[in-house]
C-alpha cells in the first residue's frame, strides 16, 4: 500500500472515529440512511438505474419503514471503473452522509477499493452486482445478493458438454470476473472429458473484435465461451461473431447472461438466436413474485424494456440491508447486522435463495438459457434447465 493511500485512511479513519462516538450515544435513530454507488451516467448508465429500479421497487411493495425507522437512500455516481474515485464516494456517505449501510457497485475494482473501509467504519457492504469471488475474502461485513462469474459459467461448462460441444476457445475481459470465468469454464470443460484449446484475454477498454474473431476460426474448435460486463461492447462482441461467420462455420456461442441482458435482446436479434448462457436471472423467469417484481421494477424504470439483471441484485440487497436494520433495532453495529443475515433465505423473483452463513455470498438455481422468441415475436432468455442451490465455487476452499 502506497504512504498516499496510507495517509488518506489514516485522515478517514480520525474522521469516522469522531462519527463512531456519535454514533454509539445514539439508542436509535428515526431515518438510516443507504448509501448507494452505481453507474448512473455514461456507458454503463442503464446498469445503476436498474440498480435503483430494484430498490425503489422493494421500497414500494415493503415501504420505507423498518421496525420503526425510516429508511433514506442516498445515491453516488460512479460512471465506470474507478477504484479511487469509488473509495473517496464510500468515504464522502460515510463520514459526510453518515450513512449506516452502504450498497450497490458495479465493477469489482470498486468494491475492492472500498472494503478497506468498513471494519474501521463499522459499515456493512452489499455488492449488488460486482461479480469477482475473491470480494468476499476482502472483508467481513460484505453480504452479495449478486452473482459471480464462476457461479454461473460452472453449470455452463457441464451443460455445453452434455450437449456435444467437446473442443472450445475462450475469450474473456482481463480483470478479476473473466479470469474467473476462464478458470471456471476450463475446469467444468475438463472435468466433463472437453478441451480449452486456447484462452484469449481481452484489455476492458476493447471495442475493436475483429482480430479475435480471425484467432477463433484459425484455433479450429467448436464452440466459443467469452465473457464481457454487460454493456455497449457485449453488443459489439455478438455482431462481430456473426460478421465474421463463425456462426455460419458452425461454432457455437455460449456466454453467461451479460452478453444477453434483455435490453440489449431487441438490438441483438437474430444475430444472438440459439445463443446458451448461464446466468442466476431472466426477466422472463416464469414466478408470481417475479411477475410482481418486473411490474414493479418496470415501472419505476419508466420502461419495462429496459429491465435487466441489476435491478435483482439491488432488489434483493435491499431486503437483506432491511433484515439487517431490524436485528439491530436502528443501532450502527455492523458485524451484529451481518450476522443477522448468515443463514437467511426467501423466494426471490429469480427463484429460491439464501446467504451462505459460511461465505455470505448467495445461494441460488443457475439457470441455461436460450435466445429465443416467446409467443409474442419478443426475443427472450428463455430457460431450458436448472441447476438448483449453486453456491461460489470460487470460495470453494
Amino acid at each position: 500500500m502506497s504512504k498516499t493511500i496510507v495517509s488518506r485512511l489514516k485522515r478517514f479513519g480520525a474522521a469516522v472515529a469522531m462519527l463512531a462516538a456519535g454514533a454509539a450515544g445514539a439508542a436509535q435513530a428515526d431515518t438510516i440512511k443507504v448509501g448507494i454507488i452505481g453507474p448512473y451516467s455514461g456507458p454503463f448508465a442503464l446498469q445503476g438505474k436498474n440498480f435503483q429500479a430494484g430498490v425503489e421497487a422493494y421500497l414500494a411493495q415493503n415501504g420505507k419503514n423498518v421496525a420503526g425507522h425510516t429508511i433514506e437512500i442516498v445515491y453516488r455516481d460512479l460512471p465506470g471503473a474507478n477504484p479511487q474515485q469509488a473509495r473517496a464516494l464510500a468515504q464522502e456517505l460515510i463520514v459526510r452522509e453518515k450513512v449506516q449501510y452502504l450498497g450497490g457497485v458495479y465493477f469489482t475494482p470498486d468494491a475492492l477499493a472500498i472494503t478497506p473501509l468498513l471494519e474501521q467504519a463499522n459499515v456493512p457492504l452489499v455488492i449488488f452486482n460486482a461479480a469477482t469471488s475473491a470480494i468476499m475474502n476482502s472483508s467481513p461485513l460484505v453480504v452479495r445478493t449478486s452473482f459471480t462469474t464462476a457461479q454461473t459459467t460452472t453449470p455452463l461448462g457441464k451443460a455445453a458438454i452434455e450437449r456435444g460441444t467437446k473442443k472450445f476457445i475462450t475469450v474473456v475481459s482481463d480483470y478479476g470476473p473473466g479470469i474467473d470465468a476462464e478458470n471456471a469454464f476450463k475446469k467444468a470443460i475438463e472435468a466433463a472429458g472437453g478441451q480449452v484449446a486456447e484462452s484469449i484475454r481481452m484489455p476492458m477498454t476493447t471495442n475493436e473484435f475483429s482480430p479475435i474473431m480471425q484467432r477463433v476460426r484459425g484455433a479450429g474448435v467448436e464452440g466459443l465461451f467469452a465473457f464481457l460486463p454487460s454493456g455497449p461492447p457485449t453488443l459489439g462482441f455478438v455482431k462481430a461473431f456473426n460478421d465474421a461467420g463463425l456462426r455460419q462455420a458452425g461454432i457455437r456461442f455460449f456466454s453467461t447472461g451479460d452478453l444477453t441482458q434483455e435490453s440489449d435482446l431487441p438490438a441483438l436479434g437474430e444475430a444472438a438466436s440459439g445463443m446458451l448462457t448461464g446466468f442466476h436471472y431472466a426477466v422472463s423467469h416464469d414466478s408470481a413474485v417475479n411477475r410482481a417484481f418486473v411490474e414493479a421494477a418496470g415501472k419505476a424504470l419508466g420502461d419495462v424494456n429496459q429491465l435487466s439483471f441489476p435491478a435483482v441484485g439491488a432488489y434483493d440487497g435491499m431486503r437483506v440491508i432491511a433484515k439487517m436494520i431490524e436485528a439491530t433495532a436502528g443501532k450502527q453495529e455492523a458485524a451484529k447486522a451481518v450476522a443477522a443475515v448468515k443463514g437467511m433465505a426467501w423466494e426471490s423473483p429469480r427463484g429460491p435463495v439464501k446467504i451462505d452463513a459460511e461465505t455470505r455470498h448467495i445461494t441460488q438455481t443457475i439457470y441455461l438459457r436460450e435466445v429465443a422468441k416467446d409467443a409474442t415475436g419478443k426475443w427472450i432468455n428463455k430457460e431450458i434447465q436448472s441447476f438448483p442451490e449453486q453456491g461460489d465455487p470460487g470460495l470453494a476452499k
